[in-house]
């Protein structure tokens, strides 16, 4: 089977699946290596971004989705004028902005930095699948440690962790013309005085 032909075959599963599917159940479904399979996917990526169609390749660790190509996605809504959308509160989407750069997190350091409680925000980002708990901390109480998930990766149309943007506090900092504090690190600093007393 030549490339053409391959990647319009993963491009057919793809699209009719709809949903992430597992990278090696797909290698093994098409009796291709993992090295064949990357390379099929990157040509399909590549062959879509360079033709600017309306789909794309997505990889979210070890899956792979086809998904619509965002600046498209007005003109989707236009047509299919979904019933719902998953939308995002204010208070949501700071504390998953908290998570997303933080991971691992507790609520208390969540609440650290936002400066108000989160259990409702932590408890619809869980009911939306977007993050779930990871483990517990060594900590008084053991308090759960919360993460993103591969529905939240979706729903930006990222690949991993490593495509959100870079935060420059500093730069933040100065255009603000004052110094932002980091209460996780003014607790430490707390705790760490505190130790020294005794």
């Amino acid at each position: 089977m030549n490339n053409d032909a391959l990647a319009g075959i993963i491009e057919a599963i793809l699209f009719v699946a709809g949903e992430p599917l597992p990278i090696d159940d797909l290698a093994h479904a098409l009796d291709l290596t993992a090295i064949e399979m990357t390379v099929a996917l990157d040509a399909l990526k590549e062959e879509c971004e360079l033709s600017r169609r309306g789909l794309r390749v997505n990889r979210h660790g070890g899956t792979v989705q086809i998904s619509i190509r965002p600046e498209y996605a007005p003109y989707v809504e236009r047509v299919l004028q979904p019933a719902q959308k998953q939308s995002l509160s204010q208070a949501a989407l700071e504390t998953l902005s908290i998570i997303a750069y933080r991971q691992p997190v507790t609520k208390a350091e969540i609440e650290a930095i936002r400066g108000v409680k989160c259990d409702y925000s932590v408890q619809s980002l869980v009911n939306k699948q977007m993050i779930c708990e990871v483990g517990r901390k060594e900590a008084l109480g053991r308090p759960i440690l919360y993460a993103t998930t591969e529905m939240f990766l979706q729903h930006f149309g990222i690949e991993s962790l490593d495509d959100l943007p870079n935060l420059r506090l500093d730069s933040i900092a100065q255009i603000a013309g004052e110094e932002l504090d980091d209460p996780l690190q003014d607790q430490y600093d707390q705790d760490a005085g505190d130790d020294h007393k005794t």
